[in-house]
């Protein structure tokens, strides 16, 4: 698997992803969504690694989420391991795939540690 991911991790919420637009929004979560949304835009075409519950990994360029917690990675490579192989691992390439929130165990995404800092600076 190319490219290094460091041991941050960037927990994806769906409340993040969400930014609801209605008039009847309180004025501070509308600028606390909007600064969630931004963050996201960040995120945006970065390569991300993903974990899965039955032990698969996929990566690919982190596309969009939305309010349940899916992910889309388009470009998406999916490695698992070879039980009765002699290679460790196998890949697969899939294209554009949906992670459904219930199945991500893990979420790594490809950033420099300034980058990394700041997204997971926690903002009240």
């Amino acid at each position: 698997m190319e490219g290094s991911f460091g041991s941050d991790q960037v927990i994806l919420n769906p409340e993040d992803a969400y930014c609801n637009s209605s008039t009847t929004t309180p004025p501070e979560t509308t600028s606390n969504s909007s600064q969630h949304v931004a963050k996201l835009r960040k995120m945006l075409l970065r390569r991300m690694l993903i974990r899965v519950n039955d032990g698969r990994y996929f990566f690919g360029l982190f596309h969009c989420i939305d309010k349940q917690g899916n992910i889309l990675l388009q470009d998406a490579v999916e490695y698992r391991s070879a039980r009765h192989s002699s290679s460790p691992t196998k890949q697969r390439s899939l294209g554009l795939i949906l992670i459904p929130a219930a199945c991500r165990s893990s979420c790594h995404i490809d950033y420099s540690f300034e980058e990394s800092m700041s997204l997971l600076s926690l903002d009240k």
